[in-house]
């Protein structure tokens, strides 16, 4: 274990991270209650490492994580009385949840966490000082501690200084870290991302060894750390990192794939980089982000080289096929891979109408579109990379365009609701036909006949409807009735 660095907080503790020392906030009056009892209380994991980097800070509203050498009974007797609620569905971990002035409060045992080869889930025992639960944790700059009430440091693995080196490190050789828990290095790019730190050679180097453990994850853990490393200010480093790792190989591959795609379009050295460049200019939610980095993975499967060089012809459908797929696997739920795959199979559409945008496409491309519309317009602008100043301009201007044709047609009707005039209902009392395929049929004509020319009357609904049956051969029902 390494020289560990007790000390006062004011000695290392600046100006900003004041508010531990204030007897009306949750850590000192939580430590003081602890005392009281007999038992030992700290300020741990995220909280510290934030403070630290003057990010937000909860004294106002947010999450409190605290270790203790109390057990999980005498925790819970110990919130109960002063937290609003208390919550023991952690208890088999050690961890005890309450909720005090609309702060989140967990309060687990000190603990030592032990991991069979071929298991995914901990081996919990309990362990009797902060020493040993700062060392089952994964990087230096989140086995940081502070004691409460009477706020003094605990860095037993130089996790200031890699604060301060903006630096990823493991508390222990990273091997051990990895073995014990392998979404840890998944962990290390995620951490990577939001924090903007990068990990030191070692560390990086266990994850090229070690890969393959990852596999005996969930695909719900792996789902969840992927998720929050894209939703990060900007990802594109660490999702580089990952792949050049071996990692993203376990869950992701479509990603190391794409560095064999050349995409003459964009200019780029690979379609990988310009992936990767298109999720970072995306606004921050996981839908979009999920779309901008896989809006490409079908090309490596649809590369073919011609006369004029090389093409990817439809792939956006392969894409948005490979998509769903991959998004299944890692267990998203079921609204988000819809939207994703569908978004990658839209992502081309408005590059097809380079003549300007008539009332008719841009109806189809809205009703296509439906509530994914504010995602695919800014995917199609994220998705222009090219460092051709003029071609991106006039790409730029073409979407300015279309949201402009979007914005005066909605002036003049419901782009939003997209319907024929009439409902299948008042089309089979009128022909006197059951429900069936034949009414689908009749409705896909009117609708059809909705984006071509715009709203109609009723009567000429039914009226089509009229010269359809009778196109079948069928009893002519009259002239349409008013609606």
């Amino acid at each position: 274990m390494r020289q560990r660095y007790p000390t006062t907080i004011d000695q290392v503790i600046p100006q900003r991270l004041t508010w531990l020392l204030d007897a009306d906030q949750i850590p000192g009056r939580l430590g003081r209650r602890f005392a009281k009892h007999g038992y030992l209380l700290y300020l741990v994991g995220g909280t510290v490492r934030d403070a630290f980097m003057a990010r937000e800070h909860p004294s106002i509203g947010g999450e409190f994580d605290f270790a203790t050498n109390a057990r999980p009974e005498a925790i819970k007797k110990i919130l109960t009385g002063w937290a609003e609620k208390v919550y023991t569905t952690g208890e088999t971990y050690g961890t005890v949840a309450g909720i005090k002035s609309g702060h989140s409060v967990e309060v687990t045992t000190f603990r030592r966490d032990v991991y069979r080869s071929d298991s995914r889930h901990p081996e919990v025992s309990f362990s009797d000082t902060i020493e040993e639960d700062l060392e089952r944790r994964d990087f230096t700059v989140n086995a940081l501690a502070i004691k409460v009430p009477q706020a003094e440091m605990v860095d037993p693995f130089g996790g200031l200084v890699d604060l301060g080196r903006r630096i990823l490190r493991t508390p222990t050789n990273p091997e051990r870290t990895f073995e014990d828990d392998p979404l840890r290095m998944l962990r290390l790019f995620r951490f990577w991302a939001s924090l903007q730190f990068a990990p030191d050679k070692a560390t990086l180097e266990a994850v090229k060894t070690m890969a393959n453990r990852i596999s005996i994850v969930s695909a719900e853990r792996i789902r969840d750390e992927l998720s929050k490393l894209l939703m990060a200010t900007h990802p594109a480093e660490a999702l580089r990192g990952l792949v050049r790792s071996g990692l993203a190989d376990q869950f992701l591959p479509e990603l190391s794939s794409l560095h064999m795609a050349q995409d003459p379009h964009h200019r780029h050295k690979d379609v990988f980089a310009h992936s990767l460049a298109v999720a970072e200019k995306a606004s921050p939610r996981l839908v979009l982000r999920l779309a901008c980095l896989l809006h490409d993975i079908g090309k490596p499967d649809t590369r073919r080289y011609g006369p004029k060089g090389v093409s990817f012809h439809h792939h956006e459908v392969v894409g948005a096929r490979m998509a769903r797929r991959r998004l299944e696997e890692l267990r998203y739920p079921r609204a988000v891979i819809d939207d994703v795959s569908r978004l990658v199979e839209l992502h081309l559409r408005p590059h097809t109408l380079k003549m300007g945008w008539t009332d008719s496409a841009v109806r189809r491309y809205v009703r296509d579109a439906g509530p994914l519309l504010e995602d695919l317009n800014e995917l199609v602008r994220c998705d222009v990379t090219t460092v051709n100043c003029r071609r991106a301009r006039a790409i730029q201007s073409r979407i300015d365009q279309l949201e402009q044709r979007i914005s005066e047609l909605k002036e003049q009707e419901d782009l939003d609701r997209l319907r024929p005039p009439v409902n299948g209902h008042q089309v089979m009392a009128y022909l006197g036909i059951p429900p069936g395929p034949e009414v689908g049929e009749i409705m896909t004509i009117l609708l059809e006949r909705r984006i071509e020319e715009g709203p109609y009357p009723p009567v000429e609904a039914l009226e089509t409807a009229r010269q359809w049956n009778i196109g079948k051969g069928r009893d002519d029902p009259g002239p349409p009735p008013a609606v």
